[in-house]
């Protein structure tokens, strides 16, 4: 069981549970960047929600399925096509053989995933199926897709059941994002940054980090430390008085001032920001976002009992 990349993307990748317990080895976590997102898409086929999927940064992807099979689209709202009928997200559905899968570009959201029933057999390294870019292992050969390429699947054709994710579990994406953090461990370098806000996601954006421009104080060398150790959510601020928000590839170390850390809570929205959006930081006490985060696996675990954000 199997597809045909037609059309690659930008980008696309698979991308299935992150690498756990590795980062003392320096090896990135990788996995979805939206991972809430491949969750509700691997429900929707009968997968765990960490089985590998499609992660398609702005979409415009297009497979020919080779095997009968249930698939589903979440995330980023798009156009999506099946042959040429024009098929919902958020449910469950049934390709036949021969028929082309076409994902349009998001009207809002960056990233887009597609689950199939059995999940993609993607390389497995360090007890993971992610693809990790920078390293080059994981997924298909390491790398984002290409035209031509053959995705194998693993042999569950078609869901047992049709699901529809409920309207209430169902992301909307807007054009700016409010992220909850708790300081970093170089909060006292920087004061008064949270009066007048106003940072904007710039086109310096991957897998790696995000760039956020804006009304950061600009830090002098003294600011500058010895690397140490930091993680998905990490929020840098580099000499010259920008600040790069940490994604699942970044490295496991760094020197620039890690000044917030955007809480697990609302680190799933880090994966739908696009250039241009605006960007509001809401500071948390670590008690608070510990008791935000468990409200929020609370919500969704009605309907993703094995839910990890």
């Amino acid at each position: 069981m199997s597809f045909e990349v037609l059309k690659p993307g930008i980008q696309a990748t698979l991308q299935a549970a992150p690498r756990r317990q590795m980062r003392h080895f320096g090896v990135p976590a990788s996995g979805p960047a939206d991972p809430l997102s491949m969750a509700l898409a691997n429900k929707l086929v009968g997968n765990a929600v960490d089985e590998c999927a499609l992660e398609c940064p702005l979409g415009m992807v297009s497979l020919k399925a080779r095997t009968d099979c249930s698939i589903a689209i979440t995330g980023a709202q798009v156009a999506a096509h099946i042959g040429n009928r024009c098929v919902g997200m958020h449910r469950t559905l049934v390709v036949m053989a021969g028929e082309t899968i076409t994902i349009g570009a998001p009207e809002a959201g960056a990233r887009v995933y597609l689950a199939v029933a059995g999940g993609f057999a993607g390389d497995e390294f360090l007890g993971s199926r992610s693809t990790c870019l920078p390293a080059g292992f994981g997924g298909l050969a390491g790398r984002a897709l290409n035209a031509g390429d053959i995705i194998s699947t693993n042999t569950k054709p078609i869901a047992p059941s049709s699901l529809e994710t409920p309207d209430r579990m169902q992301q909307e994406f807007q054009h700016s994002y409010a992220l909850r953090c708790v300081p970093g461990p170089d909060a006292d370098k920087i004061t008064g940054w949270e009066a007048h806000q106003d940072f904007v996601a710039t086109r310096r954006a991957d897998r790696t980090g995000i760039e956020i421009s804006g009304s950061w104080p600009k830090p002098d060398q003294a600011a500058m430390k010895a690397s140490s150790p930091v993680f998905p959510g990490a929020v840098q601020l580099t000499p010259a008085g920008a600040a790069f928000v940490l994604l699942p590839d970044a490295q496991t170390t760094g020197g620039y001032p890690h000044i917030l850390q955007v809480a697990r809570v609302d680190r799933h929205l880090l994966g739908q920001i696009r250039p241009g959006e605006r960007i509001h930081f809401l500071l948390r006490s670590p008690d608070d976002a510990a008791r935000e985060l468990r409200e929020k696996l609370g919500f969704f675990r009605d309907w993703l009992p094995d839910l990890m954000l």
